[in-house]
C-alpha cells in the first residue's frame, strides 16, 4: 500500500520532492499511526466488500473500517456478522489461490458493538484474522475500554498482529463536569496498552447527537462551541510530547449538494497565484462540489495537530491525504532542525529567511513532519496542495 498510487511514475516525479514510501500491517507502529490516511467507513451489509477490494474501486483509500456498530441497524446485526464472516473467508481463499497479495489491500478493521461480538468474531474467524490490522472500539470508556483491550492483547499473546483504535464519543466526555477526570482515566488505561493503540479517534457525530446539533456543510466541528472545547482538551491529554498519540480528525458526513447558504471558505489568492483565471475556475469547480467546508475542516484539524480523518464518501479520500502532504518548507526546516539538535546553538534562521527555528520548542514537531514525510510525502518546492487536488480532477 502506497499513498498517492493512481498517479503515474511520471507525475509523481514532477509534483514530489521525496516520494510516499510503501507501508503495511508489519510497518513499526510510530510510522504505521499516520498511515491512516482518510479512512474510509463501510456498513457490514454492503454487498461484496471484497470484490471492491480487489477491483481497487476506492481510489486511494489507505485504511478501511467495516462497521457491526451505527452504519448497522440494530435489526441487522445478525446478517451483517454473516456478512462480514463470508466476506473476510472469500478474499482470503483468494488471496490463498495468489489472486492478490496482502499488501494489495488497504489497511482493514472491523468496528465492533460489544467486547461479545468481538469474542463471537475471533472464535468463528482463524486465518482470516491475519486479513485484519486491527477493530475500532466505539463508545470506548475505563470500564469496556479494559476489556476490549484485554482481548485484543491476549489476541496478540497468540501470534496475531492486531491494533485497538478506540473512539471517544461518550457524555463522560463531551459533558465538562466530568471530562478531564475521564479523559485522565483514558490516558492512563491507553498507556498501559501503548503498543497496541493506533490511533484516537473523536466522535463528533455522537457528541452532537446528545445536544441535538448537527452541523450543516459550511460549518466545521471547530465552529460547534462544545465540540471546540473537548477537541482541544483531548488533545491537550493526548498529544502531549512525553507519550503522545496520533488523534484522528472527526467524520466529515456531508457530499454534494445544490444549495449554498454561506459565504465560500476558499481563499482566491492562492488558486489566482498559481494558474491566474484557470485558477478561480478550478476554485470555483471545487466550490460547486461542495468541498470548500472540507478543506476548512481538515487544515484547522491540521494546524490543532490532528493526523487524517474519518470520511464516509470516496471522493473526500484524495482531499484528506492532499491536504497531509508534507510541503518542501516543513521538511527542510523539521530536517534543519533535527540535525542541529546537538547543543552547539538553540536558534537559528530558518533557511527561507521567513522564521526562527528553535530546536527545543520545535522538535517534537519536527519529528512529527518528518514521520509523515514517509508516508504522505513532500511536495516540490514550486508544488501545493493545489496541485495535487489538480490531478485528482484532470487526469
Amino acid at each position: 500500500m502506497k499513498l498517492f498510487a493512481n498517479l503515474s511514475d511520471q507525475e509523481l516525479r514532477r509534483l514530489f520532492y521525496i516520494q510516499p514510501q510503501p507501508f503495511n500491517k508489519q510497518t513499526p507502529k510510530n510510522l504505521l499511526s499516520y498511515a491512516l490516511g482518510a479512512t474510509l467507513y463501510m456498513p457490514a451489509t454492503r454487498p461484496n466488500i471484497h470484490q471492491e477490494l480487489l477491483s481497487k474501486k476506492h481510489a486511494g483509500v489507505s485504511s478501511l473500517v467495516i462497521c457491526l456498530e451505527d452504519a448497522i441497524g440494530d435489526l441487522e446485526v445478525e446478517e451483517a456478522e454473516e456478512k462480514l464472516i463470508h466476506e473476510l473467508r472469500t478474499l482470503y481463499q483468494e488471496m490463498q489461490a495468489g489472486f492478490f497479495q496482502q499488501d494489495d489491500l488497504p489497511l482493514l478493521f472491523v468496528r465492533v458493538r460489544s467486547l461479545q461480538q468481538l469474542m463471537k468474531l475471533t472464535q468463528q474467524l482463524t486465518g482470516e484474522l491475519h486479513l485484519l490490522t486491527g477493530f475500532v472500539f466505539p463508545k470506548f470508556s475505563p470500564q469496556t475500554g479494559r476489556l476490549f483491550l484485554q482481548e485484543l492483547n491476549q489476541l496478540n499473546e497468540q501470534g496475531m498482529r492486531l491494533y485497538g483504535m478506540p473512539i471517544f464519543e461518550t457524555k463522560a466526555v463531551i459533558q465538562k463536569e466530568t471530562r478531564m477526570s475521564e479523559l485522565t482515566e483514558l490516558k492512563q488505561l491507553l498507556d498501559e496498552y501503548y503498543n497496541l493503540i493506533l490511533n484516537v479517534r473523536i466522535g463528533a457525530t455522537d457528541f452532537c447527537g446528545l445536544y441535538g446539533i448537527r452541523r450543516n456543510v459550511e460549518t466545521t466541528v471547530y465552529d460547534i462551541g462544545i465540540l471546540r472545547d473537548c477537541i482541544t482538551d483531548i488533545i491537550n491529554i493526548f498529544l502531549r510530547s512525553d507519550r503522545p498519540y496520533v488523534v484522528s480528525g472527526p467524520v466529515w458526513e456531508h457530499f454534494i449538494s445544490n444549495e449554498r447558504m454561506l459565504k465560500p471558505q476558499l481563499r482566491q489568492t492562492p488558486f489566482r497565484e498559481r494558474y491566474g483565471s484557470k485558477g478561480i475556475k478550478w476554485r470555483n469547480e471545487l466550490i460547486n462540489r461542495q468541498i470548500d467546508g472540507l478543506i476548512q475542516e481538515v487544515l484547522m484539524d491540521i494546524a490543532n495537530g490532528i493526523t487524517g480523518k474519518t470520511v464516509i464518501h470516496p471522493t473526500h479520500i484524495e482531499i484528506v491525504q492532499s491536504l497531509n502532504v508534507v510541503t518542501y518548507e516543513e521538511y527542510i526546516d523539521a530536517k534543519s532542525i533535527i540535525e542541529g539538535a546537538n547543543g552547539q546553538r538553540g536558534v537559528f534562521k530558518s533557511h527561507f529567511s521567513n522564521k526562527m527555528n528553535e530546536l527545543k520548542p520545535h522538535y517534537n514537531w519536527a519529528e512529527k513532519i518528518l514521520l509523515k514525510s514517509q508516508i504522505y510525502g513532500v511536495l516540490h518546492e514550486q508544488y501545493t496542495y493545489i496541485d495535487l487536488l489538480k490531478q485528482k480532477t484532470y487526469i
